[in-house]
């Protein structure tokens, strides 16, 4: 079964990222199903299919599906991109190609989904310290440097993702036991934001950048060892 799923896979993001231009994209979205690149790009899904599953036919009904419902897909995404945002079109597109190679694995394969694994402890765990590492704390870091707030915020809230995902990397290179993967964190953002504090001469835009850098390493380090330690704790009950 996960031989299977893998070659589906292999052979979809082959397809849709190795062997597929931006030149036969924006074709594409231009002229919709009258593109040829949409069937030359249906074409080389179908080879890819068959080279992953070395030809062997046993598997012909599985691949006519996955052509047919990717052709019916992209067609949906095309005439629907000016009406809905691009990466909300993307993921949505993405998503529906796996659901579809799914549905196929389990025509062949019929498997089932243990979701009570996701209810244990461990996995309850996981999920609120991964919420309190980027949500919860980019709502405290807020509130605790409100004091130092400057009008030049990006419109885009980029700020805070990208202290979400700096906090993501610190919980993770903790969990690893890579502790100086922090340091190489801090030391990149430095360099990129030193550009910001040595131009500025206003110093409650230095102080936002460096408090708010200081809390967003420090609940993250908080945080993670946090984590462990209930881990630890909840094997011995």
């Amino acid at each position: 079964m996960l031989t299977l799923a893998v070659k589906f896979i292999l052979a979809h993001l082959a397809g849709d990222f190795l062997f597929q231009s931006d030149k036969w994209i924006d074709d594409k979205k231009e002229k919709k199903h009258k593109s040829t690149y949409l069937y030359w790009h249906l074409l080389i899904h179908t080879i890819l299919l068959l080279i992953t599953l070395q030809f062997n036919f046993h598997y012909w009904k599985g691949i006519v599906f996955i052509i047919i419902s990717h052709y019916i897909i992209d067609l949906i995404k095309l005439n629907l991109d000016k009406k809905i945002n691009s990466r909300i079109l993307f993921f949505t597109d993405q998503i529906l190609h796996f659901i579809i190679i799914s549905g196929v694995v389990y025509y062949y394969f019929p498997f089932k989904i243990d979701m009570t694994s996701i209810y244990n402890i461990e996995s309850l765990l996981l999920i609120t310290f991964i919420l309190i590492t980027t949500y919860v704390s980019s709502v405290v870091i807020k509130i605790l440097i409100s004091k130092w707030k400057i009008n030049n915020e990006s419109p885009n809230q980029a700020g805070k993702y990208i202290g979400m995902l700096e906090r993501l990397f610190v919980f993770s290179f903790i969990i690893l036991g890579y502790w100086e993967g922090i340091g190489f964190l801090l030391a990149a953002k430095s360099v990129f934001r030193f550009g910001d504090i040595s131009k500025t001469e206003d110093r409650n835009l230095t102080e936002y950048i460096l408090i708010g850098t200081l809390l967003s390493f420090g609940i993250a380090i908080a945080t993670t060892i946090g984590y462990k330690y209930i881990i630890e704790l909840s094997t011995q009950f």
